[in-house]
């Protein structure tokens, strides 16, 4: 029986066909010859050998941008789009808002905190070379979201991408935590998430333009029409969590929120899936250089010895979480809705339930 056979070995690519090139760090198609495998005889500078595809991407343990970035997608891949980032002063999400800023898009960050994001503005311009806009604004405060789009509107005139990153979390068992604590975090994580969809939904994604009615008959034949409305449609990426696979001591505010926002997505991508407007939540594990680790990790040898049973064995970075993140909210995923991508090393299928933490922990910090 004859089996299939690799063009790129034989040297001879089926009519109508083309290779895929590794070019600019990125995949595109040629018509070129064939040179093996998925890479050109001779790689650009700025893309990855093939032994380096196995490496971990660069990270920084502060919200300062990556001294030098190797492309592994194609630079233009979100060329003049414009993405609103909540939470994007710090953390993942400032690695978010970088990266995207270096493959074309220009990125609007919001947070509490005026002064972070617009430090984290000068940073991320002085990186990339792109815009980004630095906004205060409160999720848990629709008319504040309201104000915010519009400045965004203004600015770019148009807001293509919704990453919802704005989160809060503390440890504490359920039997000391007070309702205001719990309230905070839904207020934060599930509201504030439905929140910024809803007003983006309301102000951009689903406006319409003004297009010609397309028919098969000559335009002789046909009554006037009106021009169509269609949706400018839209991408939402929601940052969620893994808790909610399973029972996690300590967490059953972040955990009970999360899984919200998980169920809120699949919601949505079914309501707006017609309207060409995208939804998915991604959900990090233990993540170096953030501020969850630092306050939710415990000490350095208890996040090594938690990190070692992972099935990676290693914590996570931003910028693999970042790369995640790019990939759902480009055309790379334009037929990926309505699903959670886990990315955390296969930690939440091994890392052990500490329920000692249970007996010896203080109540203090559920006091917001």
């Amino acid at each position: 029986m004859g089996g299939a056979r690799n063009p790129g070995a034989s040297g001879a690519w089926p009519a109508g066909l083309q290779s895929w090139l590794v070019e600019g760090g990125g995949l595109v198609a040629s018509s070129s010859e064939p040179r093996g495998f998925g890479f050109p005889a001779t790689c650009p500078a700025n893309c990855p050998a093939p032994s380096a595809m196995a490496q971990l991407p660069p990270d920084v343990e502060e919200d300062e941008c990556l001294p030098e970035y190797r492309y592994l997608f194609c630079p233009d891949l979100l060329q003049d789009k414009v993405a609103f980032i909540t939470g994007g002063g710090s953390g993942i999400g400032f690695r978010i808002a970088e990266i995207f800023m270096r493959h074309g898009c220009h990125t609007v960050i919001a947070s509490r905190s005026l002064l972070r994001v617009s430090m984290a503005a000068k940073k991320l311009i002085a990186a990339t070379g792109r815009q980004c806009l630095p906004l205060s604004m409160d999720v848990r405060a629709p008319p504040a979201i309201m104000t915010a789009v519009d400045q965004a509107l203004k600015e770019f005139g148009k807001i293509d991408i919704l990453i919802n990153g704005a989160a809060g979390n503390f440890l504490c068992p359920a039997s000391a935590l007070s309702f205001n604590a719990f309230r905070t975090v839904v207020d934060i994580d599930t509201i504030g998430t439905f929140n910024v969809s809803r007003v983006l939904y309301e102000k951009f994604f689903r406006v319409g333009v003004l297009s010609a009615r397309i028919s098969p008959l000559p335009a002789a034949h046909l009554p006037p029409h009106p021009p169509v409305l269609q949706d400018h449609g839209g991408v939402i990426v929601n940052i969620t969590a893994t808790l909610n696979l399973r029972g996690q001591v300590l967490q059953v505010h972040a955990g009970s929120a999360k899984a919200a926002v998980d169920a809120m997505t699949r919601h949505l991508a079914v309501e707006w899936g017609p309207q060409n407007i995208r939804i998915n939540s991604l959900a990090p594990g233990p993540i170096s250089g953030t501020e969850g680790l630092r306050r939710l990790g415990g000490s350095p040898a208890r996040v090594s010895t938690k990190a070692l049973v992972s099935p990676l064995q290693r914590l996570g970075n931003k910028t693999e979480i970042a790369h995640s993140v790019l990939y759902l909210a480009s055309p790379l995923a334009s037929f990926v809705t309505g699903t959670m991508l886990v990315v955390d090393g296969g930690a939440w299928l091994t890392s052990p339930n500490d329920t000692k933490q249970l007996a010896d922990f203080k109540s203090s910090s559920a006091k917001l």
